[in-house]
C-alpha cells in the first residue's frame, strides 16, 4: 500500500463508455471540512475550460460508511466531519481527442491529470501517488503506458504505480495508453522516447534522427537539459488535426498521419517541416515557461485565470526560435527557414487588429480574447505568437548590432535559464525587458514602448539589411497563398473582396469580414452564404479568386443567404491589400555579411556565400 498521504486509482471497466473510474484516498483528511476541486484551466492552454463539467456524481465513505459530499461552487466539494482516511470514487467522461483534456475508448486512452484528479485542499504540496489499472477488456489485451510519472511498481510500458511529490507535478506528466509504436533516441545523455498512437507508417529510425539534431540544437543553446530521468513526445496520429501541448518532461502533440515521415520518401515535406516545427516549439516550452515562468504563475492557480503581459514572450520567443532550430539543426536549408519565417509575418500582417492591440494586451487578454475569437477576430486581436515572434526576431538583430555580434537573444534566454529557470524563481512583469538591456548595454525603451506596447508595425528591414536579408510585402495572389515567397504572377491590380471565406455546404460562407473593405462596404456579414457572383453561382472554393479576377471598382451583383433571407446587394471590387510577406536574401552580399547571417542561422562558414 502507498505511503503517499493522497492515493488515486484509475481504472477503465468499460472503455467504450468513454468512463475514467477513479478512486482517490485521503488518509489523513481535515476533520473539520476536507475541500476538495478540479482544475478550471491546463497551464500552457489559457482558457477556463471547466474541467469538473465531465465528472460524473462524487461519493465517499469512511471505514465506518458512507459519508456526505457536499458541492460548493462549479469545482469544488466538501466532506465534513471526516475522520481517519477518506475515499471519494467518481467517473470522468473523456471524449476529447485534443492535447488538453482526456480520451478514452477500445483503440487508446489518454488523461491529462488536470482533468482526472481532484486537488485535495491543504495537501497540494504532500506526496501523490497513482495507481493505473489494466483494463479487461479483449479490445486492450495489447496495450501499455506511456508517461514521464516516476514509477514505483510495473514493468517500463506496463500498468502499475507512480508517484509524484506534490499534486503540481502529478497533474503535469500526461498518461497515454494503447498498442502504440515506441521508438527511442539519446540526446545530451538522456532516453528520449516517442509514442506514436494511431494508424500511421511512420519512418521512426528518420524522426529519431531529426527529433535528435533539434532537441541538442536547443540543449546546447541553453548550455544543458533540466534535470530529468527521461523525456516522452507522445504523438496521436489522426486524419486532420494539429497541436500541441508542453509539459515538464513531456508534450503531447496531435498531427496529421501524412505528416510524419513516410519510408523512402527523403525530402522534407511541408506536412513534415510542420510537424518538426511543432516538436521544435513544444521543446523548447522545457525551459522556456515550463522553468523559466512569470511570476504569475509561481504557484499556479489553477481555480481562475492568472493574467500576466508575459505571454509574447513565453510563447513569442519560443514561436521565433521554434523555426530557428529547424534551421540551425540541418532540417531545413535557408531558402525553407525564410519560407517559414516570411508564412509567420503573413499572419501577422493580416491581422487587422495588429493596429488596435498591443502584444501587452493581447498576452493579458487571452483568456477572454486570443482562445475565445469570433469572427471580428481578425479586426480586433493580433496573436502574442506571431507578432511575439516578430519582436524576438527584431530584438535578436538589434541586440547583434548594438555589441557588435557578441551578444543575442540567446544570451537572454540563457541568463532567463541561469536567474529564473533553474532555480524556479519568477519572472516580473518587466523582467525580460531588463534582462535585454542589461544583455545588450542599452537602454531598448523605445523599442519596447512601440513593440510591447504599442501598435505601430516594427521596421524590420534596417534590422535585417546588415545581415544580408530584405523584408518584403505583396499582395495575396490567390486564397491559397500562405506568404512566404514572391508571387508568381502580377497581382497589384487584381480585385480584393475583403473577407476570408469557405464551403458553406450550397455556396461560399462568408467567415470574416475585415474593417473598411469592400465586402463590409456592400454589407455582407459573416455568416453569410453567397449563393451568386453576376448572376453566375458561387461554389465554396472559388468566391474570392472569382474576385480577384475582376478590376478594381468594378461593381457586380451579390446574391447570398442570411439565416433563411436572401440578400441582393452590389460588391464595388475592392483594390488589393498588400499584407502578403516574405524575406529575400539581398544579392552581392559581401562576405562579412554572409558570416554574420550564418552565426545567425547556425550555418557554415562559407555557406550562403553565392546564395
Amino acid at each position: 500500500m502507498t505511503k503517499a498521504s493522497v492515493h488515486f486509482v484509475i481504472s477503465m471497466n468499460r472503455p467504450a463508455s468513454h468512463m475514467f473510474n477513479v478512486t482517490m484516498t485521503v488518509q489523513e483528511p481535515n476533520t473539520e471540512e476536507q475541500l476538495f476541486s478540479l482544475p478550471a484551466w491546463i497551464p500552457g492552454s489559457y482558457l477556463l475550460r471547466e474541467f469538473a463539467k465531465s465528472l460524473g456524481p462524487i461519493s465517499a465513505r469512511l471505514e465506518a460508511g458512507p459519508i456526505e459530499v457536499h458541492k460548493v461552487d462549479r469545482n469544488t466539494w466538501a466532506v465534513r466531519g471526516a475522520k481517519g482516511p477518506l475515499t471519494l470514487q467518481y467517473d470522468v467522461y473523456a471524449w476529447d481527442m485534443s492535447v488538453r483534456s482526456a480520451h478514452l475508448d477500445q483503440t487508446h486512452g489518454y488523461y491529462n491529470g488536470t482533468s482526472v484528479c481532484l486537488m485535495t485542499h491543504g495537501m497540494e504540496n504532500e506526496s501523490h501517488s497513482v495507481e493505473i489499472i489494466e483494463p479487461s477488456d479483449e479490445k486492450c489485451v495489447n496495450w501499455r503506458v506511456a508517461t514521464t510519472l516516476k514509477r514505483v511498481t510495473g514493468e517500463e510500458g506496463g500498468f502499475g504505480l507512480f508517484e509524484s511529490p506534490d499534486y503540481d507535478d502529478l497533474v503535469d506528466h500526461p498518461v497515454e495508453m494503447g498498442d502504440f509504436t515506441l521508438a527511442t533516441f539519446e540526446a545530451a545523455g538522456v532516453p528520449h522516447h516517442i509514442a506514436i498512437t494511431g494508424r500511421h507508417s511512420t519512418d521512426c529510425e528518420r524522426l529519431c534522427a531529426d527529433l535528435k539534431e533539434i532537441c541538442e540544437t536547443h540543449i546546447n543553446m541553453f548550455g544543458e537539459l533540466p534535470k530529468m530521468d527521461c523525456y516522452l513526445f507522445q504523438v496521436m496520429a489522426v486524419g486532420n488535426a494539429y497541436g500541441g501541448l508542453e509539459h515538464r518532461s513531456s508534450t503531447s502533440l496531435v498531427c496529421k498521419r501524412d505528416d510524419l515521415p513516410q519510408k523512402g520518401v527523403e525530402e522534407v515535406t511541408e506536412g513534415y517541416r510542420q510537424f518538426l516545427g511543432l516538436c521544435s516549439h513544444e521543446y523548447f516550452h522545457t525551459w522556456n515557461v515550463k522553468r523559466i515562468k512569470p511570476a504569475m504563475f509561481l504557484p499556479y492557480d489553477l481555480s481562475k485565470e492568472s493574467h500576466t503581459t508575459l505571454l509574447w514572450a513565453f510563447e513569442g520567443i519560443t514561436s521565433y526560435f521554434d523555426d530557428l532550430g529547424l534551421i540551425r539543426s540541418g532540417m531545413v536549408d535557408t531558402e525553407s527557414y525564410l519560407e517559414l519565417l516570411g508564412r509567420g509575418a503573413t499572419r501577422v500582417y493580416r491581422s487587422y487588429g495588429r493596429h488596435k492591440q498591443s502584444l501587452f494586451d493581447s498576452s493579458f487578454d487571452a483568456w477572454t480574447k486570443f482562445y475565445r475569437q469570433d469572427e471580428n477576430a481578425p479586426n480586433a486581436i493580433v496573436s502574442y505568437y506571431t507578432k511575439g515572434a516578430i519582436v524576438a526576431l527584431a530584438l535578436d538583430m538589434k541586440i547583434r548590432h548594438v555589441t557588435q555580434d557578441e551578444k543575442s537573444l540567446d544570451d537572454v534566454m540563457r541568463v532567463l535559464w541561469a536567474r529564473h529557470g533553474k532555480p524556479l524563481v519568477g519572472v516580473p512583469e518587466d523582467g525580460v525587458e531588463k534582462i535585454v538591456q542589461e544583455v545588450a548595454g542599452e537602454d531598448f525603451t523605445d523599442f519596447f514602448d512601440s513593440a510591447l506596447r504599442g501598435t505601430d508595425d516594427i521596421e524590420l528591414n534596417p534590422l535585417l539589411e546588415p545581415l544580408g536579408v530584405r523584408f518584403c510585402v505583396r499582395p495575396q495572389e490567390n486564397s491559397a497563398d500562405k506568404g512566404g515567397k514572391p508571387s508568381k504572377k502580377k497581382v497589384t491590380e487584381q480585385g480584393c473582396i475583403g473577407a476570408r471565406t469557405g464551403a458553406g455546404g450550397f455556396g461560399a460562407k462568408v467567415l470574416n469580414v475585415f474593417d473598411g473593405a469592400a465586402a463590409e462596404d456592400a454589407g455582407l456579414a459573416a455568416g453569410d452564404v453567397v449563393v451568386a457572383l453576376d448572376g453566375l453561382r458561387v461554389t465554396g472554393t472559388d468566391l474570392e479568386d472569382r474576385v480577384a479576377a475582376l478590376k478594381v471598382g468594378e461593381e457586380v451583383s451579390v446574391h447570398a443567404f442570411r439565416r433563411d433571407e436572401l440578400v441582393t446587394t452590389t460588391l464595388k471590387v475592392g483594390s488589393p491589400v498588400a499584407d502578403t510577406v516574405y524575406f529575400e536574401l539581398i544579392e552581392d552580399a559581401s562576405e562579412a555579411v554572409v558570416a554574420r547571417r550564418n552565426a545567425w542561422l547556425g550555418l557554415g562558414a562559407s555557406e550562403g556565400l553565392n546564395a
